[in-house]
């Protein structure tokens, strides 16, 4: 059974299909209800369609790594980078910084 925020942004969707705003928030949604095929193909949507979201890559990254695609989501996270730096988010670029280093091991600790 679809939620009633689903079905409202699937109603949203309908009338702008190419809104990114309302594709990143099916993704988030599907994502939050663990359907990962759903989410999954409206994050690639946006990443194909509009690179410039940069919040799409933070997100896409961190599913990818629930996943077990560590490969996938460093890459994810490299785009992202490249993304943030670009609009010159650079709020969103050390954030994806921080993601890229915890996904590659990179954290260091003091012990």
């Amino acid at each position: 059974m679809q939620s009633t925020r689903l079905i409202k942004l699937l109603e949203f969707l309908e009338s702008d299909p190419n809104d990114p705003f309302v594709l990143y928030a099916l993704a988030t949604e599907y994502n939050s209800s663990n359907d990962t095929e759903k989410a999954l193909e409206y994050y690639l949507k946006l990443i194909n369609d509009h690179p410039d979201y940069v919040g799409t890559y933070y997100h896409l990254g961190k599913l990818y790594q629930k996943l077990d695609q560590t490969d996938a989501a460093l890459e994810i996270y490299q785009k992202g980078m490249l993304a943030a730096r670009t609009k010159r988010d650079m709020h969103a670029f050390s954030e994806l910084q921080g993601a890229y280093n915890s996904a590659a091991g990179l954290d260091y600790e003091d012990d």
